[in-house]
């Protein structure tokens, strides 16, 4: 805008005219012709003024203070042009400022009507588009929308104009001449005061970036899922490769250990039967050797008193007592048979009697001092158990004898809280139990027959020796399976 005055300016000698140029000059705008027209009324008020006084007297005192109130007049109407020039200036900037703040925001701007017809639209919505701004106006916005897309925003559009508030909604907007774009499209009910019409503000924003971020982040969660579990396979399946390894390591050591047995199970049978060869052969002998040359002699005693008898009638008592004496020896030899093969005390009178003499005739003969801990108890074990328990301490104080050379020999029998325990300890020399177990021959035999003894009746049983300790035999009898 061009000032209508300049500063400074002359008076003019014509106080109409230049009203008259003032009123041209301002004609344009509401505020100067509101100014124009309080001045041309105290002019005429000061024309009237005038003419009268110069109907009276022309003075020119009055002439110049007429002057110089339009003077004044004439600056505070150029002060206020400028002011107004100012603040249309800043108009335009505002204008401009909030023009380029709509039309390059970076979402799209739109007015809609009820039917969602675009009334308005900023040049990044028209961009979002791809459609010059002047040929969007008036189309449907629906018209851009993908058609799977477009019941959800009928639905969206139809609760902007039913709920107040902001609402939103995600759909696949067609881009003319390029590609497919997805939308997000918040939207607010707008009333005007100038016009009933309903119509609402939208705006829209591209989010393809944000939703194929947020695919790719899915994906990348999905993978490290499957990764996740991928590790979890592959240890679980290292897991069972090396249970499958332990136990085919397992089952190859309980294959070997079952063909061991089961060699020493056989030899052990050949043994076994070797050994009820040897011991029929040492009862054979024996019986053949003593009670077969005793009972001959009985009969030879015997023919020879049937003769002595008419020959010499007082040697004859004298040879019925010494054939007595040789009767009475067969019957001890008999009776110790019978104990070697089953002592009768062990039935008659139980175990801790049948130990009790079995130890005493034992350190008699051997010179091996014993002694037997037992609890009362033990005899409520039945026949079996107790047979088990006698033969074990049996073998293992004939195997003291023979082998530990040993001053000493404990029998200890104690009621544990699972079972039955029985060690069988010597002060004499050690031995390497594992060897002698996997050696052959029938250094053995007494080991594995007292070992069998034991799993056939659920027990368990070990050896231990060591230098300067002696040996110790443990057998151990569960107590579910010894009934107590």
């Amino acid at each position: 805008m061009k000032p209508f005055a300049k500063r400074n300016r002359p008076p003019t000698a014509n106080p109409a005219a230049e009203l008259r140029d003032l009123n041209s000059a301002m004609a344009f705008h509401p505020m100067m012709r509101r100014l124009y027209r309080r001045a041309q009324a105290q002019l005429a008020k000061q024309s009237g003024k005038q003419k009268s006084r110069a109907r009276h007297a022309k003075s020119e005192t009055e002439t110049q203070r007429l002057l110089h109130e339009l003077q004044v007049h004439h600056v505070e109407l150029e002060m206020q042009n400028a002011e107004l020039v100012e603040a249309r200036g800043e108009s335009e900037m505002l204008l401009a400022k909030y023009t380029d703040l709509y039309d390059f925001a970076p979402v799209g701007y739109m007015s809609l009507d009820e039917q969602g017809h675009i009334l308005e639209v900023n040049l990044t919505g028209a961009a979002l588009l791809g459609v010059v701004r002047s040929q969007v106006i008036n189309r449907p916005l629906s018209s851009f929308v993908a058609l799977a897309n477009r019941p959800v925003f009928a639905a969206f559009l139809a609760q902007v104009f039913a709920v107040p508030g902001k609402h939103i909604c995600e759909a696949t907007l067609l881009r003319a001449g390029g590609k497919p774009f997805w939308a997000n499209i918040h939207g607010t009910a707008a009333v005007s005061a100038n016009s009933p019409r309903k119509w609402c503000r939208v705006i829209i924003s591209d989010i393809s970036a944000l939703m194929q971020s947020e695919e790719a982040q899915r994906r990348l969660e999905a993978l490290a899922e499957a990764n996740r579990e991928l590790r979890l396979e592959i240890i679980r399946r290292q897991a069972v490769e090396e249970s499958l390894r332990k136990s085919e390591q397992h089952q190859s050591r309980l294959l070997a250990e079952s063909d061991l047995m089961h060699e020493q199970l056989r030899h052990l049978s050949r043994q076994v039967l070797q050994a009820q060869e040897e011991e029929r052969k040492r009862i054979s002998r024996e019986l053949h050797d003593v009670i077969a040359q005793t009972l001959t002699g009985i009969n030879i005693q015997l023919a020879a008193l049937a003769k002595e008898t008419r020959l010499d009638p007082k040697g004859f008592e004298h040879k019925i007592a010494r054939t007595q004496r040789l009767v009475e020896k067969s019957v001890e030899i008999v009776h110790d048979f019978s104990r070697e093969l089953r002592p009768a005390v062990l039935d008659d009178l139980g175990l801790i009697p049948a130990l009790h003499t079995y130890m005493k005739n034992f350190t008699a003969q051997t010179g091996v001092r014993t002694h037997l801990t037992a609890f009362a108890g033990l005899e409520q074990l039945d026949t079996v158990r107790r047979t088990v328990l006698f033969r074990i301490a049996q073998e293992s104080l004939t195997n003291v004898a023979r082998h530990a050379h040993a001053s000493r020999a404990d029998v200890t029998i104690l009621k544990q809280p699972d079972c039955i325990c029985m060690k069988i300890k010597d002060n004499g020399k050690s031995f390497s139990a594992e060897r002698l177990m996997q050696a052959k021959g029938a250094k053995r035999l007494g080991l594995l027959g007292m070992r069998e003894r034991l799993e056939m009746v659920g027990g368990h049983f070990e050896i231990k020796s060591a230098q300067g300790e002696g040996t110790t035999v443990q057998a151990k009898i569960p107590l579910s399976a010894a009934g107590m």
